[in-house]
């Protein structure tokens, strides 16, 4: 299952000034049935590096999520996503497509607190139409004025219909508002994978910055992550360095600091292995 994995991976290969003076104005809070949420698409490049080799492949994706808050202080957020990679020299591509839901309490002048649980599947030539990656996890956010802290921990496993092979796994973000409309995030993970003969281990680094413009639902992001695959068991390390740009259009929501305390503010993580 190990060089399953990585075939497919090799396969699908083969900052602000202005803030200084800002003061964050209250963020307004929400109550009875309100709903709001974004679509958003995005296209890149996704570079790899490694004792075995390198290559690159065109990244491209995008996700719809939607949230509603019931009952005062608790929510409950859906997501649809899809992921690619597309080779640019042999053609091959690696996709993924799933979803996610999210319950939790919030008061979105102080924190949020609850759960997720997510599912994907995956298609394209590598091969891979009958495996599947669910998982399931506690997820929280703290607020401190135009600061979000945001943690999340997960167990699942990634399962071809005849094995399952654990996964778990723990991330951080940071995002800071320099505007109400002016976002930066600051990503940290970990994640492990036990397969036949030794496990897989990934650490994340990941930036981004968004623009939403003024009395508009558009948005404008760039994101940066860097993935470093080891093999305990022998093999070689593997880097990935994804860029991607993308657009957002959003309903419900006024500014990205609004979207943020109020809406569809939750999110899963986003391998770029796509399969791990």
């Amino acid at each position: 299952m190990k060089k399953l994995i990585l075939a497919a991976a090799m396969a699908a290969i083969s900052a602000p000034a202005y803030a200084a003076d800002y003061t964050m104005a209250p963020v307004a809070t929400t109550s009875g049935n309100a709903c709001s949420g974004h679509i958003e698409a995005y296209a890149g490049d996704t570079h790899l590096t490694g004792n075995g080799g390198g290559g690159d492949a065109w990244a491209y994706g995008g996700a719809a999520r939607a949230n509603c808050n019931f009952n005062a202080r608790w929510n409950a957020q859906g997501d649809l996503m899809v992921d690619g990679l597309s080779s640019q020299s042999s053609g091959s591509d690696l996709t993924s497509y799933g979803g996610a839901v999210h319950v939790y309490w919030r008061d979105p002048s102080a924190y949020a607190l609850g759960g997720f649980a997510s599912l994907e599947g995956f298609g394209g030539s590598s091969g891979l139409n009958d495996v599947y990656r669910y998982l399931i996890g506690p997820e929280g956010q703290v607020y401190m004025g135009n600061v979000t802290l945001y943690g999340q921990t997960y167990y699942g496993q990634l399962t071809d219909g005849n094995s399952g092979y654990d996964i778990w796994g723990a991330r951080g973000v940071v995002r800071y508002f320099a505007r109400e409309n002016i976002r930066f995030d600051g990503e940290l993970g970990y994640r492990n994978m036990s397969v036949s003969g030794g496990d897989l281990d990934v650490f994340t680094a990941a930036a981004e910055a968004d623009y939403r413009f003024d009395n508009s639902p558009v948005s404008v992001f760039g994101r940066y992550q860097f993935d470093h695959l080891t093999p305990n068991s022998g093999g070689s390390n593997i880097s990935l360095h994804k860029f991607v740009v993308g657009a957002r259009l959003s309903f419900g929501s006024k500014t990205l600091l609004d979207e943020d305390r109020n809406g569809a503010t939750m999110d899963t993580i986003q391998p770029n292995y796509i399969i791990y």
